[in-house]
């Protein structure tokens, strides 16, 4: 069955529907991912500053459009899409996995939460480490200053990373993303299961429907984003280490070699609100992307399943 909707026959529905899921969501939701990506790579505060170039979601939604451009909001759109239907594919498809393979322990049936929680780990990880090459090349569109652009296009971003930093450079900001996705899916997928149960309580407890998985799936993504914030922002700021010159008109550019020196230096340097810059934009987009993801997923595995019947 999907996360707690409709019943698939065939594993692969569940890695179709992660695919659709994430595509869709990516569509919807890439303008508050930019405006959240600028603000965490801004070193001056997020205020009425009017040494800071973005100072508020509306100024900065205004900023970017009057200088780069509406479709600048969708910077970085191709890496992401490749990012959201591959991470969506690899996520579901484990998640699902993992918890048909549980099932065959019947001690497990008094720890579902903590299946869960496990299982929405193990898949997340999995997701992230199969998709995060795409997540940096994206961050580093999202990332150049538009006068003076550093990549012509994400095949360009590929070549140049292979060429002047490895393979590896590919990975940059891997293990706070790891530390990361590990509860912040986990927790996804608890609270989704357990808002979910919740809600059949009160009703006939067949199907998950529209309403309940959006609302579901945006306290979820609410809840689980805002307890793993300053991983996500030391994520960024890792992922842009060595491109100081596409930097240019941003700001003061943020230098550090590791998540400890990262998080140390965000705090000392910005306050301890330094490491959760950006929350707004980002609990905005964690609320609505979870929502749309667990919809489009549960509705894509109901239509896979009619098309079977």
């Amino acid at each position: 069955m999907g996360v707690k909707g409709a019943r698939a026959e065939h594993s692969s529905d569940h890695a179709i529907a992660g695919a659709v899921s994430g595509f869709m969501t990516r569509l919807i939701c890439q303008p508050i991912d930019v405006i959240k990506i600028r603000f965490q790579l801004q070193v001056e505060p997020i205020s009425h500053d009017f040494s800071s170039k973005y100072r508020s979601i509306l100024q900065a939604t205004r900023t970017i459009t009057s200088e780069e451009g509406v479709v600048a909001l969708w910077k970085g759109h191709v890496p992401a899409q490749l990012l959201s239907i591959v991470y969506g594919t690899a996520q579901f498809y484990s998640y699902n996995k993992i918890i048909e393979s549980s099932r065959s322990f019947a001690t497990l049936d008094h720890w579902q939460n903590s299946a869960h929680f496990v299982a929405g780990a193990i898949a997340g990880s999995i997701a992230t480490v199969v998709s995060f090459p795409f997540d940096t090349v994206r961050t580093r569109l999202v990332a150049q200053a538009h006068h003076q652009p550093v990549y012509k296009g994400f095949i360009s971003i590929y070549i140049s990373i292979l060429k002047t930093e490895s393979p590896r450079g590919f990975y940059r900001g891997l293990s706070p993303t790891l530390l990361q996705i590990a509860p912040h899916t986990g927790l996804q997928f608890v609270f989704y299961s357990l808002l979910t149960d919740f809600y059949k309580s009160f009703s006939d407890g067949s199907s998950t429907t529209v309403p309940n998985s959006m609302i579901a799936g945006s306290a979820a993504g609410l809840f689980a984003k805002t307890a793993v914030y300053p991983l996500d922002l030391a994520r960024k700021r890792l992922q842009i280490q060595g491109f100081e010159h596409g930097r240019i008109g941003f700001g003061k550019f943020f230098s550090c070699r590791g998540l400890m020196e990262c998080l140390s230096k965000t705090a000392k340097n910005e306050g301890l609100r330094g490491l959760f810059k950006g929350l707004l934009p980002s609990q905005l987009k964690a609320a609505a992307t979870t929502a749309l993801h667990f919809t489009f997923y549960e509705q894509a595995l109901v239509l896979l399943h009619r098309l079977r019947v």
